[in-house]
């Protein structure tokens, strides 16, 4: 028998950036994002023995240990081995046994789209089903942001996490002491359907390791830096004005804020964006795209434009010649589930 989960990539649509520390602990944070169809997948598969195996499908990396309580983070995998050493210690009672542990995603490294996390919360809910563990949504994204910031000491915030464990269109709060509220929306089929319609992503061809980036973002607020914070207070309001444009199903309202969050955005931290980026932004724009914003911490990964259909083909055309790879996606409301495989 094997246990599989997988659990869904996101678009941050506004606020991004709020959730991470210290500004969140400060001044609070809110973020309105949405899970595509795009996913992370996680497999635990119990083997006789006396080896656990982690490999990652996708980065085509293997390595095999001998059965022990804690695996080395060495850099090596060590999302899997984090997740992993974490369960045994806070679930197993310092007792492990052989297993396969892997792991795959539908994006690459640095997309944007939240996928190290997505990766992360499979992992945790694959342990969740094998054990039967207690856990429930909160407890899924709040265990999967302690192995991340804590375990494996990585840099970024916590929308991520949550996005990937509860799944649909989420406006989120988040307060110090890691209280984080999150407000599942109930957004008309037919909004969903057209902004759907109008949303192209596009890989701009640069991975980025965002780490660096928000890095700076959090120095930025621990200095004082009366511009950064002034463009993340500005950044934490574009989400409530996202949440209602969503609900009232205004896009002019939404394609208003996202180009407003962007400008925001870039004023957080240095390396936000740069000149491929802009160069793939200004091609848009005059392809027929009417607002667009980099997803996830900047650098680099996928953009999230809107263009009407009608634009659709020249839009992709054009940003095709440039080298980029431009896909559409469609909006899901489930969040991380696992399931049970018998051979």
């Amino acid at each position: 028998m094997i246990i599989r989960a997988r659990a869904p990539l996101r678009l941050g649509l506004a606020g991004g950036g709020t959730d991470v520390s210290p500004y969140t602990d400060l001044h609070g944070g809110a973020v309105m994002n949405v899970t595509i169809d795009r996913y992370a997948y996680a497999t635990v598969e119990p083997l006789a023995g006396d080896e656990i195996i982690v490999e990652s499908v996708d980065l085509k990396r293997r390595r095999s240990y001998p059965v022990t309580a804690r695996l080395p983070l060495d850099g090596e995998l060590d999302i899997a081995k984090a997740v992993h050493n974490r369960i045994v210690a806070d679930y197993g009672h310092g007792k492990t046994q052989a297993v396969r542990i892997s792991t795959f995603s539908e994006a690459p490294a640095g997309s944007g789209l939240g996928s190290s996390s997505a990766i992360v919360v499979a992992l945790v809910q694959a342990f969740t089903e094998w054990l039967g563990l207690p856990l429930g949504e909160y407890d899924v994204a709040h265990l999967a942001y302690v192995i991340e910031r804590q375990d494996i000491g990585l840099h970024g915030g916590r929308q991520d996490q949550y996005a990937a464990a509860f799944g649909g269109f989420n406006f989120m709060e988040f307060y110090a002491n890691d209280r984080v509220i999150v407000n599942p929306l109930k957004i008309k089929q037919e909004v969903a359907n057209e902004l759907a319609s109008r949303t192209l992503l596009c890989f701009t061809g640069v991975s980025r390791e965002s780490a660096t980036i928000i890095a700076q973002q959090s120095d930025n607020v621990r200095a004082g830096a009366t511009k950064s914070i002034e463009a993340m207070h500005a950044l934490k309001a574009s989400a409530l004005t996202m949440k209602e444009a969503l609900l009232r199903g205004d896009f002019g309202l939404l394609a208003e804020t996202l180009r407003e969050g962007w400008l925001q955005k870039r004023a957080m931290a240095s390396g936000i964006s740069n000149a491929r980026i802009e160069e793939v932004q200004a091609a848009a724009m005059a392809a027929g795209a009417y607002a667009g914003k980099v997803s996830g911490a900047g650098g680099g990964g996928f953009m999230m434009l809107l263009a009407p259909l009608e634009s659709r083909l020249g839009l992709i055309e054009t940003l095709e010649a440039m080298g980029c790879r431009v896909e559409g996606c469609f909006f899901t409301q489930e969040g991380a589930t696992a399931w049970r495989v018998r051979s």
